[in-house]
């Protein structure tokens, strides 16, 4: 197929969403090599996502690009037409999130080094969905999710508190120091336990290099912030008995995870190539089929369009940071942020705060928010 059938077909795509190529509107994508038409019918957003990297097309607003493609669900207006569906292929990468495989993100994602995270993230070094009500900073709406949480679990002083996937310890060290509870965090990043036992040192808190299937302990209270994302379908279940064992029959678990409107068994190729290898997002079906028979659902909070806004404030630390990187990462990395800040605004996918028991609090559990 000739360069200009193939830009044609792209054109007809995006026109879906009202993009036009090389058009006038700040989310109006301009071509730098016409290569990238190829790329992006033949590997869809893989294609998009490298090509970008490779500064074959670049965008004003790229949050707003992307919304307006997720918004307008491209996808499924390509599906009812067959002559451009005939012209795309379209990947689907399967997943393995074995135990063997369970540090690779760690390596891949949080070993990139600590100091990008520094200095994209808020003074506690939180790397998940901050929690905006009444609150005006990145730092005021970090401590509002962290403060949140510690209010739904229902902390008291020493309690013991699970952290399944804990980051640098920014979670273990707000609770133990605000709420006076003893706190085990696991991570599969070794930068993240370096640090992380610095920043909790003389604090009532272990940091640990370790798998959730090794933990085999019982605890007050379990959290997880953002780390369910990365345990894969074929896990979930796996992963709710290992918090069944080792939550107290009168405990609370509290998940936090990014969630999708559909159940998949994928995720997209270019996140999982250069992002976080091995991630998939959870539905609620997927979530509740892990759950039955195991936890009582008490509570369920949907805050996504906060993670709009997290995801644009870290995207405004990062670009401060622009002339530490060479040009391909710092564009995959703002490729990764504000492509996430699109896709939160487009609502395709959420944020969950999930608050379950063991056998159901009695009397009924106060929601928070």
């Amino acid at each position: 197929m000739n360069t200009t059938k193939l830009k044609n077909t792209v054109e007809k795509i995006f026109s879906i969403a009202g993009i036009t190529i090389d058009g006038h509107h700040p989310w109006d994508m301009q071509i730098n090599n016409k290569n990238f038409y190829r790329n992006v019918l033949s590997q869809g957003t893989l294609g998009l996502g490298e090509s970008y990297m490779d500064k074959w097309w670049d965008c004003e607003k790229l949050d707003e690009l992307i919304y307006k493609i997720v918004r307008s669900e491209i996808e499924e207006e390509v599906k009812r037409n067959w002559a451009l569906l005939y012209e795309i292929i379209r990947l689907k990468v399967l997943n393995m999130q074995s135990k063997k495989r369970a540090f690779q993100i760690g390596e891949k994602h949080y070993d990139l080094g600590n100091d990008l995270f520094k200095g994209m993230l808020d003074a506690r070094m939180v790397y998940s969905c901050a929690y905006w009500k009444g609150a005006s900073t990145l730092d005021e709406a970090q401590e509002n999710k962290l403060d949140l949480i510690c209010r739904k679990l229902e902390l008291q002083p020493k309690m013991k508190l699970l952290d399944i996937g804990c980051g640098w310890g920014n979670f273990a060290k707000y609770a133990a120091e605000k709420y006076n509870v003893e706190v085990v965090g696991i991570t599969v990043s070794e930068e993240q336990v370096a640090l992380g036992k610095t920043i909790c040192q003389g604090l009532p808190v272990e940091i640990r290099l370790q798998d959730y299937r090794n933990i085999d302990e019982k605890f007050d209270h379990i959290v997880s912030l953002g780390m369910f994302e990365h345990v894969g379908y074929k896990n979930y279940r796996e992963y709710m008995k290992v918090a069944h064992s080792c939550l107290k029959d009168d405990g609370l678990f509290l998940l936090h995870t990014i969630g999708s409107n559909k159940s998949t068994t994928y995720t997209d190729p270019w996140i999982n190539k250069y992002i976080f290898p091995g991630s998939m997002l959870p539905s609620i079906k997927q979530i509740g089929s892990s759950i039955e028979g195991l936890f009582v659902m008490e509570d369920w909070h949907n805050f996504s369009a906060d993670y709009d806004k997290t995801l644009m404030a870290w995207y405004i630390n990062f670009e401060k940071m622009k002339s530490n990187y060479d040009e391909r990462f710092y564009r995959m990395w703002k490729y990764y942020l504000l492509s996430c800040a699109g896709s939160f605004r487009a609502r395709n996918i959420q944020l969950w705060q999930i608050v379950l028991s063991k056998k159901g609090v009695f009397g009924g559990y106060r929601s928070i928010r």
